[in-house]
């Protein structure tokens, strides 16, 4: 019951988030759009364009963090949270295809060497990038807080696609000055290198959500953590094995202890309880520990 409460709530905190994501970067898109249109800008052009793949982007989040919190049911007896590593992937995908689209704009442009003939910004453009750069960074840090929370892969990709946006924009501005400055190209170069940076924190969070999709470990500080709370529950001699696997946001822990062999079956299945409860309790990221009884006798020990 307390286990489905806190996928409840946790469910209910990102839903609430990628709601307020929605909203700012729909008002983003829409703004830096105009900008960009009526002040003659390309590199505002493009930063719009990724705007509103953030929004998209959230969708998917939403729809990730939605399945992952289902229960498990017959088909799926260990539960739906690697469908939240399926979300991120599916957001790196259009991440990077978001990048080498805008990429690809700016750099036509300069390739058909008519620089010239590119139109200079004006200011709307320019005021528009320093609103994206400190709303989309203030939106980065926000979700970032709350990805760590709740240890949720979507929401940290969602985070990062915020600080993507941030530098684009910084990106935007810098091409947007130099263009008014008498360096037109700068504009056009100004979306190049905003695509490289969307296409880098795409393949950060394909790499960081494949790795939960393959059953990674845990961090050697939280298999440490792990091991000595196993080691100091009474009863228990000697670890034999301790194994941990990431199963999208939660972690499994399979491990074997050996007791004395004189304890009866209901003594050594209390301390394989005491094992099961304590790492449960103690580690909020544990959907389950799975333990196994060895007599002291027997030479099996691992470590």
């Amino acid at each position: 019951m307390e286990k489905t409460s806190v996928a409840t709530s946790r469910t209910k905190i990102a839903m609430h988030i990628s709601l307020v994501t929605i909203v700012i970067n729909a008002l983003l898109a829409a703004g830096k759009l105009a900008a960009g249109i009526i002040g003659h800008s390309a590199a505002m052009i493009s930063d719009a364009i990724h705007s509103a793949s953030d929004v998209f982007a959230t969708f998917i989040v939403m729809a990730g963090v939605k399945m992952s919190g289902k229960k498990a049911d017959g088909d799926h007896q260990y539960g739906h949270e690697r469908l939240e590593c399926a979300a991120s992937i599916v957001l790196a995908a259009i991440l990077a295809l978001t990048g080498v689209a805008i990429g690809w704009s700016g750099a036509e442009k300069i390739i058909s060497g008519n620089t010239d003939e590119i139109a200079i910004p004006t200011a709307l453009p320019l005021a528009a990038a320093v609103i994206s750069i400190v709303v989309k960074e203030a939106m980065y840090w926000y979700t970032r807080h709350y990805a760590k929370k709740l240890d949720s892969d979507a929401l940290m990709a969602d985070a990062w696609h915020h600080r993507s946006d941030a530098l684009s924009s910084i990106g935007s501005f810098a091409g947007i000055l130099g263009a008014r400055m008498g360096y037109p190209v700068l504009d056009p170069l100004a979306s190049i290198v905003i695509s490289l940076m969307i296409i880098a924190a795409a393949v950060s969070i394909f790499k960081g959500s494949l790795d939960r999709m393959v059953d990674r470990s845990c961090s050697q500080e939280e298999y440490d953590a792990i091991y000595e709370a196993i080691a100091s529950t009474g009863g228990v001699e000697h670890i034999d094995l301790l194994r941990t696997r990431l199963f999208g946001s939660r972690l499994y822990v399979d491990t074997e202890v050996s007791a004395r062999d004189d304890l009866t079956l209901v003594q050594s299945h209390a301390i394989a309880e005491d094992i099961h409860r304590r790492i449960e309790k103690k580690f909020p990221d544990v959907k389950h520990c799975m333990v196994h009884i060895n007599p002291i006798s027997e030479e099996i020990h691992d470590f």
